[in-house]
């Protein structure tokens, strides 16, 4: 009985380590964020890595359309190790390469360069102010949604700039961006479990031969 007893006034001590401010720390927090949002990245790009009979080639829907994106074959992925402009030339590889960002924290990079390859190819005036500004706002100005790492001088030059826009309002900036993804985020997709499945050639299974 009084075995029992002790037993059951015993502290879980356990417990108590594990919660002993009643709060995750900040470390926590940021791991299981990063655990959901790996998962739900590759929820959303399970289709692309769907086996398929026929790599490089698209495969209609019950409605006849087009899938947007294909699974490349092996050989294809491969060539994305060679430099990263065949990475990001790939729409493929292109959303394969967000996924990873997002997943790091650090999208705004891609989605900034992406607005700025947008940017370069507007022809009315009028479209190219608000443009700038959208972008300013978007990623440049400090405390910006998506604020990119560049310095504040080139900050203040974009802020000039964009008074009188013009197609090279962002050029340096773009180019900052562009070579902090090739020298840091680039090699770690390289690595990545991502990039790693696409690179697998699918495995033959034989059947055994009936004795």
């Amino acid at each position: 009985m009084q075995s029992a007893m002790f037993l059951a006034f015993q502290p879980n001590f356990g417990s108590m380590e594990k919660s002993a401010s009643g709060y995750p720390t900040s470390e926590e927090k940021r791991e299981k964020m990063k655990r959901t949002i790996i998962k739900d990245w590759k929820t959303r790009l399970s289709y692309f890595l769907q086996n398929s009979s026929t790599p490089g080639k698209p495969k209609a829907n019950k409605k006849g359309k087009q899938q947007a994106f294909i699974r490349p074959s092996p050989e294809e992925a491969l060539l994305w190790s060679e430099t990263f402009d065949e990475l990001l030339a790939n729409k493929y590889g292109l959303a394969a390469f967000r996924a990873f960002l997002k997943s790091e924290f650090c999208e705004e990079n891609i989605e900034f360069w992406l607005a700025c390859e947008d940017f370069k190819k507007t022809k009315s005036p009028q479209k190219l102010t608000s443009k700038a500004r959208k972008i300013y706002t978007d990623f440049i100005e400090k405390e910006a949604p998506k604020e990119i790492n560049i310095d504040f001088q080139t900050k203040t030059m974009i802020a000039q700039n964009i008074e009188e826009a013009t197609t090279g309002c962002f050029t340096t900036a773009q180019k900052r961006v562009y070579s902090l993804m090739e020298n840091n985020s680039y090699p770690r997709f390289l690595e990545s479990e991502f990039y790693q499945d696409l690179c697998k050639k699918p495995q033959i299974t034989r059947e055994p031969q009936a004795t």
